[in-house]
Parts: structure tokens; C-alpha cells; sequence
């Protein structure tokens, strides 16, 4: 017992000493952080998307805090929490659009012609693979195999008649879909943007036709109705400038494919 005893003490005067010394070291090498920082922090939104370019929402407060980010950096927030955390930094506020992902295709179904039925894994990355780079005749066109779906970390967009469709209330604009979609047919644009060309394709006009009731052809009436020269003709495919546009809807009223929407 006596053994027992002195091995005991001595366990707990190696605790204590080592415990002295761990308290003093925390106090000696310790990171002051910034209270900004976390002021920052809380009220972002919290989703740590990496749509800002950073690792979380930590990461981007930091960044904010050092002035290695602007203050309107987090594509997820609104203009009030941009607003509070000019006020934290004691800098002038600064306005930010709110944005949200559109898929530039309407080849839905039943407008969409296919080489060939696909069975393989429900995955566009892997669709791709097949002859022609994926099953769909249009090959600039979505694939509807949901890998945008999969990635999306807020539930803001889902396969519809074979095309992938985003709900822009829910959407943070991280760009998650964007880097995943194999075809690139999805976008980040202002959530306000009044009208939009839903279609990929640079083929010509009879290629089109011949697989895609849906798909623009590049007749370029939309650009002769538009009296605010917002809408251009590049490549054989139509493109509406959202600050210039005025949302007076002449050029899809006009559009034979109604491909602008």
C-alpha cells in the first residue's frame, strides 16, 4: 500500500505540474481575436456555402475584419445584414443584389429529342461519358440527371420533366450548380433580372429545330424589337442584358420558339 500510495502522489504532482504549465503556455502563445470577428460572424448566415470564396462563414468574417473581402462579399446575405456589419466596421454601407442560379434550357421531355435511352448511374458527370456526351440529341442542352440537385446545400433545386429548375426564394447563389453542371447551362444573375434567353445552344438554326421544339435559333427578332438595345446576337444565341433591359416583354412576346422567359 505504501507503494500504491507514493506512485498516486506522484501521478498527481506530474498532473499538477503539467497542468501549471499548460495554463501558463495558453496564457503566453494565445490569439487575441477580433470581437469584430465574431460580431461578423454571427450574423451572417451560417450556411458555409463557400459561395464568397472562403472556407465557412468564419473564414469570411476574418476576411471582412482584415478588408481582404468587402463587406458585401457573402452572396447569401441581405442588404439589412450588410448593412450591420458596415455599422460593426464603422465603414459606409454599400449596396447588394440579391442573386439566385438559372438554368439556361427549357428542353423539357417532351421537347428534347434523345439518341438513346440512358440506364446508367442518375449522375450528369457520369452521362457524359456516354457516346456524344450524354443521351440528349442537343448536346449543349441539361441533362436532368440531378448532379446540380445533389450538390445544392439548400434544397433550392430540382429535376422537372427532365430539366433542372431552381427555386430562387431558396437559392443563396453559392454556385455550387454551376461548378457541377457538366453542360455549364446554369448561371448566376441578379434575382431581379426581368427576362432571360432559356437556351444554351450556339448551333445553328435548322440543327436546333431538328432536335428541340424549346431551343433558340438564332433568328435575331428579339434583338429588332428590343428598343433598349439590351438584347445581342453572339454565336447564334440570344443574350438579354439585365441592366439594360426594361422588362417591357416585347422581345418574348415576339421570340417564335418562346425560348425568353
Amino acid at each position: 500500500m505504501y507503494y500504491v500510495a507514493i506512485a498516486t502522489a506522484l501521478v498527481g504532482v506530474v498532473g499538477i505540474v503539467i497542468g501549471l504549465l499548460l495554463g501558463v503556455a495558453g496564457e503566453k502563445f494565445k490569439v487575441e481575436e477580433d470581437e469584430r470577428e465574431i460580431a461578423v460572424e454571427e450574423i451572417l448566415p451560417g450556411n458555409n456555402c463557400g459561395g464568397c470564396g472562403y472556407a465557412g462563414c468564419s473564414a469570411m468574417a476574418k476576411a471582412i475584419v482584415a478588408g481582404e473581402a468587402p463587406i458585401n462579399g457573402c452572396p447569401s446575405c441581405s442588404q439589412e445584414i450588410v448593412t450591420k456589419i458596415s455599422e460593426i466596421l464603422g465603414v459606409d454601407a454599400v449596396a447588394t443584389v440579391k442573386k439566385a442560379a438559372f438554368v439556361r434550357c427549357a428542353g423539357t421531355c417532351d421537347k428534347a429529342e434523345v439518341k438513346f435511352n440512358y440506364y446508367g448511374i442518375d449522375d450528369c458527370q457520369s452521362a457524359m461519358a456516354a457516346p456524344g456526351d450524354g443521351y440528349k440529341s442537343c448536346a449543349w442542352g441539361c441533362l436532368g440527371l440531378g448532379t446540380c440537385v445533389k450538390v445544392c446545400p439548400f434544397d433550392a433545386i430540382h429535376i422537372v420533366n427532365g430539366v433542372a429548375v431552381v427555386d430562387r426564394d431558396k437559392c443563396a447563389a453559392c454556385g455550387k450548380c454551376v461548378a457541377a453542371c457538366p453542360k455549364h447551362v446554369i448561371e448566376i444573375m441578379p434575382y431581379d433580372t426581368k427576362y432571360k434567353v432559356a437556351c444554351s445552344s450556339h448551333d445553328k438554326g435548322k440543327t436546333v429545330r431538328s432536335v428541340c421544339a424549346a431551343g433558340c435559333i438564332g433568328c435575331g427578332v428579339c434583338v429588332k424589337q428590343c428598343e433598349a438595345g439590351a438584347v445581342a446576337l453572339t454565336d447564334n444565341l440570344a443574350s438579354i442584358d439585365p441592366e439594360k433591359c426594361t422588362g417591357c416583354g416585347k422581345c418574348a412576346e415576339k421570340c417564335p420558339v418562346h425560348v425568353i422567359v
